[in-house]
């Protein structure tokens, strides 16, 4: 109980800044605060635009790095009270980012205050906007570690392996007319964006026996569809995305090439990823991989938990070569919800872990 006595306070200040993202306008009072209380580290503040602000605190000489993003999506107006003000009840701490990922900061600061061993700590602020500058920033320098911990939640176990994402953008072409004529059929930009989807969507149930690590099938949405006029128009015009999630045996550019070609030549007028995350682990050596983070698991004697289909930015140190692997408090089922939470019991289990690794 000691230790979560010394949680909670940090908890409810870090909830208390406003890091919501959009419109990720995060002040330098939060990376004030995380400096004061983190004494006996060194720090590298590094703004990389856009409001993509990281800080790194390094204390000894460590060779892994916990990655932590203390942006928040916005709130909903669902919340039943002050997001931004912690709400503690007898088995769970309430408020924006509590679960998704703040709570897991609060974790590392109480767990770096009652050590004196090596320990590396890089705080982000862009994770929540599809816009991974910061780690992309971090990666292209000299960092020297060679493991990643990304504290999202995972329910206190260690997960090795989740799926990729990609977003797509495409645009289709027709020629405008009237309805009645038989060439509405392929002339129509509506018809031919109505085609892809039937030929994605077969093409998506076909993979559906791939596995990998826990994982099953290829996941995959059209999320909007724009375009045309009105019923008795041939719709010159229109615009569709989709996004995907692949399996870490996957190649998203393989994927990319396949669903293009779903797509009638004369009709595609635009094609483009407008964000891309690689599954973890990452690469041709993914299997390689996935072995070396169950080696380090094990070393660090933490619970294994499944793959999962949520996408995170472990994946990005493991693209970059470093061993990775997600390990936090909380359920990403309360994630993004109005009253987000995290268990209390988990927020202590997880900073007794950090404690016997700083230790």
């Amino acid at each position: 109980m000691a230790l979560l006595e010394s949680i909670l306070p940090h908890l409810e200040k870090l909830v208390s800044f406003d890091t919501r993202n959009p419109p990720r306008e995060i002040g330098r009072s939060l990376f004030d605060y995380l400096q004061q209380a983190l004494p006996g580290f060194t720090f590298q503040l590094t703004d990389f635009g856009a409001g993509a602000i990281a800080l790194l605190a390094v204390r000894g000489n460590p060779k892994r790095v916990f990655n932590v993003h203390m942006d928040t999506v916005p709130d909903s107006p669902h919340w039943s009270a002050d997001p931004h003000v912690l709400r503690v009840t007898a088995d769970r701490a309430i408020g924006l980012g509590a679960c998704d990922i703040k709570g897991a900061a609060a974790c590392l600061i109480a767990a770096a205050e009652q050590t004196r061993g090596d320990a590396a700590f890089l705080f982000t602020t862009d994770e929540e906007a599809n816009d991974a500058r910061c780690i992309a920033g971090f990666l292209a320098q000299g960092h020297g570690f060679a493991e990643a911990i990304v504290a999202e939640p995972t329910q206190a176990r260690a997960v090795l392996a989740h799926r990729g994402i990609s977003s797509v953008l495409m645009k289709f072409k027709g020629t405008a007319g009237h309805a009645s004529g038989a060439q509405a059929m392929e002339q129509s930009a509506l018809h031919q964006a109505i085609r892809f989807g039937g030929r994605a969507l077969d093409f998506v149930q076909s993979q559906a026996d791939e596995v990998f690590g826990g994982l099953q099938g290829l996941r995959f949405n059209i999320g909007r569809v724009d375009g045309g006029i009105k019923a008795n128009m041939i719709a010159p015009a229109a615009e569709l995305r989709f996004g995907f999630r692949p399996l870490p045996s996957h190649s998203i550019d393989g994927l990319l090439d396949t669903f293009r070609g779903f797509a009638s030549a004369d009709a595609l007028a635009h094609f483009e990823e407008t964000f891309r995350g690689p599954s973890l682990p990452s690469g041709n050596d993914a299997a390689a991989k996935f072995e070396r983070a169950q080696a380090l698991a094990t070393e660090l004697a933490l619970p294994v938990g499944p793959a999962v289909d949520f996408w995170t930015e472990a994946s990005l140190f493991s693209a970059a070569g470093m061993t990775a692997l997600v390990y936090g408090p909380g359920d990403i089922a309360q994630a993004h919800t109005a009253d987000e939470w995290v268990e209390l019991a988990q927020l202590e289990a997880v900073a007794q872990t950090y404690l016997r690794l700083f230790a």
